[in-house]
């Protein structure tokens, strides 16, 4: 169970979380999570979550990929914070995990009772929606607060007028 969302009336503010990973999808996500903070006076937090399967491998060479795909967390956040920054004039706070990509959701969203919206993007590809969305609306992943999903083909004029 989530402890309790500490709301505008209790002094905290609306905040929008937002995965970010390698898919184009994800940039929606983030567009729309900072638009929505803007227009109600609320924040965005860009979460990227480094896979821990990735790094068993021996110590000097897990060391080094451990090393990497900090940094690769790192770039990508910069990048999509500047994009916010300079289309939607917000400052985003980012967040850099590992884990499993439910649980450390679930963490950070328990860690700031701020939070009060995941945003997730749907993909357009073959495979589906992408395995997070998929997660959300079945049964493979529960989350503690709403869920938006945002369509990848809505353009940013479409994401700030929804927003």
């Amino acid at each position: 169970m989530v402890s309790k969302r500490l709301g505008q009336s209790a002094g905290g503010k609306r905040k929008f979380l937002a995965v970010i990973d390698e898919t184009p999808e994800c940039v929606r996500a983030a567009t729309y999570a900072a638009w929505r903070a803007k227009t109600s006076g609320g924040a965005a937090v860009l979460l990227y979550i480094i896979q821990p399967g990735d790094f068993q491998h021996w110590l000097g060479v897990e060391k080094i990929m451990r090393a990497e795909a900090s940094e690769e967390a790192d770039t990508r956040l910069a990048r999509v914070a500047e994009s916010l920054r300079e289309e939607v004039g917000i400052e985003p706070e980012t967040v850099v995990r590992e884990g499993d990509i439910v649980e450390e959701i679930n963490a950070v969203i328990e860690a700031d009772r701020e939070i009060a919206i995941l945003v997730l993007a749907a993909g357009d590809g073959k495979e589906g929606p992408g395995p997070l969305v998929s997660a959300a609306a079945g049964k493979g992943a529960t989350f503690p607060i709403p869920v938006t999903i945002v369509p990848h083909a809505l353009s940013d004029d479409e994401i700030q007028s929804l927003s």
